[in-house]
């Protein structure tokens, strides 16, 4: 077991995703992340989809420890106090001024710790004319120009998983990791300010490199016509990606798999150029051929002919996959709410060996009488 951050403690006071997610990040690196809930309800994720273990819940909060306190509370607000003075780091993702009315503003919290690390999550920042508008995934893809780029252009609908709010989560994450290494060095804790709005928008790097380079405004076709990235349907109604970028070694391959040889000398698709010109028509061409074989068989073909492709799985096919049995992607561990929890364990491998180790999400306030008792302990030694 390879327990990076196993010297380190973080307080987590979040809900919903990115403060939770970067939490977890740290705690998937070994870190001690003590969550810090409302009592009664705890973070409002858990109850997403009924009761108080929602998979949404879930998904954020493997590897941590749960205590319920009320903020407004003296006696709980001292709990939290005491829990600051051993903590390395603190997370919030309130809107600004949020904290501070609940008593964990930065000011409150570095007079019990001074060389804090303390992580301030918002949807636009601290300050400017949006600080105060509400933020969820959505807006934030939205604000970043990131969500023109996955939303189909003929039927406008927001479709995909939460990116902004697990990007931000990450790039916090990273943040506390270098202000922590930084404070080994100098003693000095750090403030750090990070918003849904800065994330996605250094999320979305490539499309504003693109038009302040050559003035192209991208959507959601640039990429994948630019990359020769295709998805096909086939005989079994499961669906195969190919991505052939420019190697030319790859359009050969593709086309011997395919049987469509004589392609090679199609003034439309000669040509790499010529290929993301009239993408359009390679796709109307190769729908009809795909949908003649299974996934499997198709898979085989572009395997033998080293095109870089994958099946297209959903979440029940992925983790089955022979690769990612091999690299243990899936971990389990015995759950009291759940029977068994499953996840998908952290990707970093230390020295070669990968994290399979995990603790399943806590219940409301399941630590809180430990975690007292931990801190009664230190108070009288």
């Amino acid at each position: 077991m390879v327990r990076i951050l196993k010297d380190i403690r973080v307080v987590e006071l979040g809900t919903y995703i990115t403060g939770p997610a970067a939490g977890m990040h740290l705690a998937d690196l070994g870190a001690d992340v003590i969550k810090v809930e409302r009592p009664g309800t705890g973070d409002p994720f858990r109850a997403f989809k009924g009761g108080l273990y929602s998979p949404h819940y879930q998904t954020y909060n493997r590897n941590k420890r749960s205590i319920a306190l009320d903020t407004a509370d003296p006696a709980d607000h001292a709990v939290l106090l005491d829990l600051i003075a051993t903590a390395d780091v603190f997370i919030q993702n309130f809107r600004p001024g949020v904290a501070e009315k609940l008593g964990a503003g930065e000011d409150d919290l570095r007079r019990v710790r001074p060389d804090l690390i303390y992580c301030a999550i918002s949807g636009f920042g601290t300050s400017g004319p949006s600080r105060d508008r509400p933020a969820f995934d959505t807006v934030a893809q939205a604000a970043a120009g990131y969500l023109r780029l996955l939303t189909p252009p003929a039927d406008p609908r927001v479709i995909g998983p939460a990116i902004a709010d697990a990007v931000t989560g990450q790039y916090a994450a990273m943040g506390i990791l270098a202000a922590l290494l930084e404070r080994s060095k100098t003693g000095k804790g750090r403030r750090l300010d990070i918003s849904m709005l800065e994330a996605m928008s250094h999320f979305n790097l490539d499309s504003f490199t693109h038009y302040y380079s050559v003035g192209e405004v991208m959507g959601p076709l640039s990429r994948p016509v630019v990359s020769q990235s295709y998805t096909f349907e086939c005989a079994d109604g499961k669906w195969v990606a190919i991505h052939m970028s420019s190697p030319t070694k790859f359009w050969q391959g593709f086309l011997a798999a395919t049987g469509q040889e004589q392609l090679a000398e199609d003034p439309r698709f000669a040509e790499r150029m010529e290929r993301i010109r009239h993408q359009d028509e390679m796709i109307a061409h190769f729908t009809p051929i795909f949908r003649q074989k299974t996934r499997d068989d198709w898979c085989a073909l572009l395997l033998e002919n080293e095109v870089p492709h994958s099946p297209a799985y959903d979440s029940d096919e992925a983790l089955e996959d022979p690769q990612a049995q091999h690299l243990h992607l899936k971990i389990t561990a015995p759950s009291r709410e759940l029977g068994t929890f499953t996840t998908v364990r952290a990707p970093y491998n230390f020295d070669g060996q990968p994290e399979l180790d995990v603790v399943p999400p806590p219940v409301l306030d399941e630590h809180g009488d430990e975690i007292r008792t931990e801190l009664a302990r230190r108070k009288a030694s």
